[in-house]
């Protein structure tokens, strides 16, 4: 197989990585051995796990599956960043240390090419949905996690479970605007960081948009436990160019 020349950056979102979904995971241990590896960056923009219930849960063994394949990329040169999601937030230090990566706050800005990119998960820009804005609000409070963390593993997982059947059940009464982006949320967003792109994830509706003058880039969501198979990343290249790749690209993914 012939790679391209190395790209400056590789971004991906919203793998929502499961025990329940073992070939969304192996796409993802084929992805990180097959290009992660030869990226000077990989940006894990948020929703990389389906859940995390706290960095003591490490030491499980799908958890350390995942830490480790993100931890072979760093140690082979790739400097690794990792934003939180709407599913993922209470990743914190230790599992920053583990996996030999870089936590960044959202939004985030770098440059290349002469363009500036604001990367962002994405659900803080759904503002219409004000019962998640008030949800998101409360959880990332530091008291709130302090507090939550503070619970044993199990019942922090039970209730987990019990967040996220409502998630989905709330989801299914929503209209598709409520759940987008709203344009005066992106509009702040690149007032707010300067940027000419921006890129997220979150609302798994991969497009290109115009902003005017501007570009909005949204990630895939990755499913590979389903029909159809869907998933893939973006390349960012030193001279500010943006390729989409699909998941199909990659060899010896499981049938």
């Amino acid at each position: 197989m012939t790679l391209p020349a190395r790209p400056f950056a590789l971004l991906i979102s919203d793998l929502h990585l499961q025990v329940s979904h073992p070939r969304t995971l192996e796409a993802f241990l084929v992805f990180m051995k097959q290009r992660a590896v030869h990226a000077e960056r990989l940006y894990l923009l948020g929703d990389i796990f389906e859940y995390w219930a706290g960095d003591d849960d490490l030491a499980d063994p799908f958890n350390a599956q995942v830490v480790a394949a993100i931890r072979a990329v760093a140690d082979a040169g790739t400097a690794v960043y990792w934003m939180a999601g709407n599913r993922d937030f209470l990743v914190g230090d230790g599992f920053a240390q583990a996996a030999g990566l870089t936590l960044l706050q959202d939004p985030h800005v770098i440059e290349t090419g002469e363009r500036t990119f604001a990367l962002l998960h994405g659900d803080a820009q759904c503002t219409l949905d004000t019962a998640y804005m008030a949800f998101r609000a409360q959880v990332r409070q530091p008291a709130w996690q302090a507090n939550f963390l503070g619970m044993p593993l199990a019942q922090r997982k039970a209730i987990i479970a019990g967040l996220r059947q409502g998630s989905r059940d709330a989801h299914t009464e929503k209209s598709y605007e409520t759940v987008d982006v709203t344009p005066d949320a992106i509009e702040a967003v690149f007032a707010e960081t300067g940027a000419d792109v921006i890129i997220h994830g979150h609302t798994h509706r991969p497009a290109v948009h115009e902003h005017g003058a501007h570009l909005r880039y949204v990630l895939p969501d990755w499913e590979l436990d389903a029909e159809p198979v869907r998933g893939g990343w973006f390349a960012l290249h030193a001279d500010g160019g943006i390729v989409r790749h699909d998941v199909t690209e990659l060899n010896n993914l499981v049938p």
